[in-house]
């Protein structure tokens, strides 16, 4: 990975620059103990967002991140001359226990830095569930994971227009009486046509929440995106499905939308 990053930032960021994995969604980046399942770290007036919206368990991060095609040519990555910017979905994640202190943690979550250093009062870490929870759609998906190839239904960002304006299924419009997608009061950010909304995103985007008792189709619509990626890991590993109840394990870049 640090070969691709060298690469496609000139050199400013290098292999010896830290960072750390947030939201910590795949289990074979890292080696883990026992029982390590999903987990995300958040703080600041982002955390303080999410809870005031309730975030709990059950709720659902789907998170999106900014995207740009890349060739290998010559030895060297590079981006692909005039490929568009796009935001795309590239996670998942529902809530199952909700953590703010590492006293709290299990001792596998430990490693992760927002159970480790001074994040602040408003530090929070979420462990993901073992298995989507969204009725019978959602059986034996696991509670997190990657999107690990491009697909149609993973782009945002509208055909024709900057990253930022976003082609939405119409139902996500607020009509009267819905609150709308959080950071988006604004009237003139939406632009209903026929069966798709255009959205101009605020930016920079982080922790928009949607409220899905007011917005019924997005559990659906969540189960549509997830289950062809649940679909690939269950063919990647077959012996991942192969337990008793048929389900499949928990384990398997930042922003997100949290769908309460």
């Amino acid at each position: 990975m640090s070969k691709v990053v060298e690469d496609l930032t000139h050199g400013r960021i290098r292999e010896k620059d830290t960072c750390h994995l947030d939201p910590d969604l795949s289990e074979g980046m890292y080696p883990r103990m026992p029982g390590w399942r999903p987990i995300f770290g958040q703080r600041g007036a982002s955390a303080r967002h999410l809870a005031r919206h309730g975030i709990s368990r059950g709720d659902i991060f789907l998170f999106f991140g900014w995207f740009r095609q890349v060739e290998f040519l010559s030895g060297t990555y590079r981006y692909v001359l005039g490929a568009p910017h796009l935001h795309l979905l590239f996670g998942w994640f529902q809530v199952g226990e909700v953590l703010s202190r590492a006293d709290a943690a299990p001792a596998w979550a430990r490693y992760h830095p927002h159970l480790q250093d001074d994040y602040g009062p408003d530090n929070v870490v979420f462990i993901s569930s073992e298995v989507l929870e969204l009725g019978s759609a959602a059986v034996g998906i696991p509670g997190a994971g990657v999107f690990s190839r491009y697909d149609e239904r993973l782009r945002l960002t509208a055909r024709g227009r900057t990253r930022s304006w976003w082609s939405l299924p119409a139902w996500f419009y607020p009509a009267e009486g819905k609150e709308p997608l959080t950071h988006h009061r604004d009237p003139s950010r939406w632009q209903l046509q026929g069966d798709r909304v255009f959205l101009r995103t605020s930016s920079r985007g982080q922790e928009f929440v949607l409220h899905a008792d007011q917005y019924p189709e997005v559990v659906p619509w969540i189960c549509s995106l997830i289950q062809p990626a649940a679909q690939q890991l269950a063919a990647a590993d077959p012996d991942s499905a192969a337990q008793s109840d048929g389900s499949l394990p928990a384990g398997a870049r930042d922003n997100g939308a949290g769908i309460p």
